[in-house]
């Protein structure tokens, strides 16, 4: 398989003209997005969060309707994998082509039938630091960054597409396009810190997730005080409590261990992401078991630590966050 050049791994049968045909306006994922991706990390010829990347594809041939064998995909991706050694696999799932005109899909297993897509991408991933779970994966830590709030807003969808990585994407799009904007002018103006995340909202009003990533945040003591019962349950004092002696024991834990940490809900917007079920997991038997908590505008002048993350990357700590306001909010190091 050559470098950054797709390969269709199903149907079996496809022949070298099938590449001409994915990218053809025939194409379901390109006519409608009728389908869904992921990307994972490839390192020492192992794929990175194996086991989540087969939750999604097999989540997402739920929703979507899809006849998905993800055990036998994974075989084909292990042995991908181990060819690349250092890099990034992305799978592209699209349902087939559909006898029916438009939208419309079979109801039968023509119309489930899906076609699988696969680029291999050598590239350095970061390995240099890493963080350390309670049960005990590894998780890369990358360089610490500013982010900000974006103007851009992202979709709120019905279930079951909410939180799904579905090939709809335009909101992230025209996202990502105003962040570089902002990236190129603090370049161009020697801004320091480097700008690494933008935060969005989503068309409710809530604080999401970023570009790229999901995202994690605690709050100041104050703000938990005010924050109402029925949103946080009645874990917030043991919580509050468990701060101050995490912050105490500062030397002794790590970053994802110190206090309370908190994400939005992936219900109504947002893509739910294969590190953001990583953390969660990896701290649901700790001492503070991330809660699901919406993210609002009164909260970002109390956020006291912030991070971003996705299955490539890992963690993103962020140093600070520009507010609409022009108020920068700054974090603890780590």
């Amino acid at each position: 398989m050559s470098p950054n050049s797709w390969i269709c791994l199903h149907p079996s049968n496809a022949t070298t003209d099938a590449a001409k045909l994915a990218m053809s306006l025939d194409n379901r994922g390109l006519a409608y997005g009728d389908g869904f991706f992921t990307t994972m990390g490839v390192i020492d010829g192992q794929i990175l969060w194996l086991d989540y990347h087969q939750q999604r594809l097999n989540s997402h041939a739920i929703a979507l309707q899809l006849q998905l064998d993800s055990d036998a995909l994974l075989i084909i991706l292990k042995m991908h994998a181990k060819q690349l050694q250092q890099g990034m696999l992305k799978l592209i799932v699209t349902r087939a082509a559909q006898e029916v005109r438009g939208y419309g899909y079979i109801t039968n297993t023509a119309g489930s039938a899906c076609e699988v897509w696969l680029k291999s991408s050598p590239m350095s991933i970061a390995t240099v630091q890493s963080l350390s779970l309670p049960d005990g994966k590894l998780i890369p830590l990358q360089p610490t960054a500013a982010g900000i709030c974006l103007s851009s807003q992202i979709a709120c969808l019905p279930p079951p597409l909410a939180g799904l990585k579905s090939l709809n994407r335009l909101d992230n799009v025209l996202a990502s396009g105003e962040l570089h904007a902002i990236k190129a002018k603090a370049l161009e103006d020697n801004i320091k810190p480097s700008i690494g995340e933008g935060l969005l909202r989503d068309m409710s009003g809530h604080w999401v997730e970023g570009t790229m990533s999901n995202v994690f945040y605690q709050l100041s003591d104050s703000r938990l005080l005010e924050s109402p019962s029925s949103e946080i349950n009645d874990t917030v004092n043991a919580n509050k409590d468990n701060v101050e002696k995490n912050k105490s024991d500062k030397d002794k834990a790590n970053y994802l261990t110190q206090g309370q940490w908190y994400t939005p809900s992936m219900a109504q917007s947002g893509v739910a992401g294969v590190m953001r079920q990583v953390i969660i997991n990896g701290l649901s038997t700790s001492k503070n078991p991330i809660i699901i908590r919406s993210l609002q505008d009164e909260d970002l002048p109390h956020l006291s630590q912030l991070f971003f993350c996705n299955a490539l990357r890992g963690i993103m700590p962020m140093t600070s966050l520009r507010l609409f306001s022009g108020e920068v909010v700054s974090f603890e190091a780590i």
